[in-house]
């Protein structure tokens, strides 16, 4: 599911420095977009200019702390995830947390585990699956949060092992997916032979647009993205 944060923008506020460089650092690994401020009042500035998808924030900073920072971008913004961290467990912020629809309220130390499954909770929140999209075509596209491709709003029906290499090429669209990646996530354990994947990329050729899927020589494959 993490991968799917490749698809969203996310704004970590932060009010200690290594604290904040630590959790940017692994979030630019795994979201598109990753935008930092480090009080509540530079928070509502960047929220404002880029509208992020998801937002972490700590409590406790200088000139305005989370919880009212979030109050303000709530009154503002039905959409957006808004994600707490704190070092305590505060029966007052927890009941705050819920009176303004916030998807997790994370307890300091904030663990590599806890901050995936929060924003998984987030992703599973947000309702424009559209952000998903991926567009093939003027009239297909794939879906990558439900890992189907849509044809003039038709399910096009792909076999395990398809959606398997189409979601890994979804998910990698700007380069090139190598072979060895292929293999291991499609035939981890018994080998890829190139009679095996000529044939899985020949079947899904016949199912998504013309020259949709590349074959780079002595490389691997890469998904074209359609733009007008």
């Amino acid at each position: 599911m993490k991968d799917m944060l490749k698809n969203f923008t996310v704004l970590y506020v932060e009010d200690e420095d290594m604290v904040r460089k630590s959790a940017v650092e692994y979030l630019e690994r795994v979201a598109k977009e990753v935008l930092q401020a480090k009080d509540g009042k530079e928070a509502i500035k960047v929220w404002r200019e880029h509208k992020p998808d998801i937002i972490i924030t700590d409590i406790s900073m200088p000139r305005l702390n989370g919880i009212d920072m979030a109050s303000y971008i709530r009154a503002h913004d039905k959409d957006v995830q808004i994600i707490i961290a704190t070092a305590h467990s505060d029966t007052e912020y927890l009941l705050k947390a819920v009176e303004l629809q916030l998807v997790k309220y994370i307890i300091k130390p904030i663990t590599k585990e806890k901050l995936i499954g929060a924003l998984e909770k987030s992703i599973e929140l947000i309702e424009d699956k559209s952000k998903f999209n991926l567009p093939l075509s003027p009239t297909a596209q794939y879906n990558a949060y439900e890992k189907i491709i849509y044809d003039d709003g038709k399910e096009i029906k792909l076999t395990k092992n398809e959606t398997l290499f189409l979601d890994l090429l979804a998910h990698h669209h700007t380069r090139v997916v190598k072979y060895e990646e292929i293999e291991s996530s499609i035939w981890a354990y018994e080998g890829m032979s190139q009679d095996a994947i000529r044939s899985l990329v020949r079947g899904l050729r016949k199912k998504v647009p013309q020259d949709c899927i590349e074959n780079i020589s002595g490389s691997g494959y890469k998904l074209h993205i359609y733009s007008e």
